[in-house]
């Protein structure tokens, strides 16, 4: 059934009043009498009229300031990705007045981290866009931001308690759960698996915590019998010899070990060991489509990349800001992106010179 556009015209003749009494009504400005406004609502609500948001904004000349609190990419390739959605995403909203201004900071350096987010603190944006990867340090900025009724978007990092307006971005512990289950299909028989975290202090960081916890979880619900032991290791890359050491002695311990579930983007590095040493029985399950990554997958080192769309959410979550700031729309609390599951043969089509967002695809 093909849907009736209804006009400001159509709601103020059934309701007896002129076009500017609904247009003062709807806008909630000027003097309405009560009658005449109750009359207008329910004529409103009858009539299921539903405003041109888009059309609004357009015709306001309203500016809105976002603060987008980015790692920077220099240090990690992991985030050149969702900066590049973010640039996307302000491109295709500038036309209704909505500007992005990026804080980056060192990944790797907490205290880096603290001064960019006190700077968006005292930049008077009117939303703010961040992935949490500190949790104890982001904490006391949720507690600031809602005193100053600044609405935040979080992205690659869920805190449920945070009460941020939206989060963007895959759900960690099913992601967790869906490697556990590639694994388990890789490895039918009773093996040691290695949870791998690399470059990051698990205390503070909620998501890959939930990583692991959906991992044990899937084994722990299809292995009842525990057969499938679970060996976890946090590695550091800034000292490479340490990381070999530590990757070699986690492995001559558990000769049993069979695959490896690294939690964070640099698969490669566990990929480019295992290869230097010749060890082409152990399988890999990682994250993301770095070129690194992508190397490895082709030769067989990784078997399986699951995808995070981490452009996706840098554009994504700027959009959730543009609904509630620009188009007054409600906002979904959780906006969950697909966990695609790559192989070295289907790796091209994510690879193309096309920008994936979802289940929206746009060329550049």
């Amino acid at each position: 059934m093909k849907s009736i556009s209804v006009r400001i015209k159509d709601v103020a003749e059934k309701a007896g009043v002129s076009t500017g009494t609904v247009d003062r009504v709807l806008h909630n400005r000027g003097k309405v009498a009560a009658d005449v406004e109750r009359r207008v609502l329910q004529v409103l609500k009858e009539m299921n009229y539903e405003p041109n948001l888009i059309a609004r904004a357009l015709g306001s000349n309203k500016t809105y300031r976002v603060a987008a609190l980015l790692p920077d990419p220099a240090y990690d390739d992991y985030w050149k990705a969702p900066k590049e959605g973010v640039e996307a995403a302000e491109v295709a909203l500038k036309q209704y007045g909505l500007h992005v201004e990026q804080y980056l900071f060192n990944p790797y350096d907490v205290s880096c981290y603290i001064e960019k987010a006190k700077q968006v603190t005292l930049s008077g944006a009117d939303g703010i866009f961040l992935s949490p990867i500190f949790y104890r340090e982001t904490m006391p900025f949720f507690s600031q931001w809602q005193e100053q009724n600044i609405p935040y978007v979080l992205f690659n990092t869920h805190i449920a308690e945070a009460e941020a307006l939206s989060y963007v971005g895959q759900n960690s512990y099913q992601s967790g759960v869906l490697a556990g289950k590639l694994i388990h299909y890789g490895q039918p028989q009773p093996c040691s698996i290695l949870v791998a975290h690399i470059d990051e202090e698990i205390s503070n960081a909620a998501h890959l915590s939930k990583k692991e916890q959906g991992l044990r979880d899937y084994f722990k619900q299809n292995d009842p019998e525990t057969r499938y032991n679970i060996v976890v290791i946090s590695l550091n890359r800034c000292d490479q010899a340490q990381f070999s050491r530590e990757l070699d002695d986690v492995l001559g311990k558990n000769p049993g070990i069979r695959s490896i579930y690294i939690t964070t983007s640099k698969a490669y590095d566990i990929a480019g060991h295992l290869e230097q040493k010749q060890l082409s029985h152990i399988k890999l399950v990682g994250y993301d489509l770095l070129p690194k990554n992508l190397h490895y997958l082709n030769t067989g080192q990784i078997s399986f990349l699951i995808n995070q769309n981490p452009k996706g959410q840098g554009y994504w979550g700027i959009h959730q800001l543009a609904n509630h700031l620009v188009f007054k729309k409600e906002t979904a609390e959780l906006k969950y992106l697909p966990l695609d599951i790559v192989t070295k043969e289907n790796a091209s089509y994510y690879t193309r010179p096309e920008v994936i967002y979802g289940n929206h695809v746009q060329a550049v």
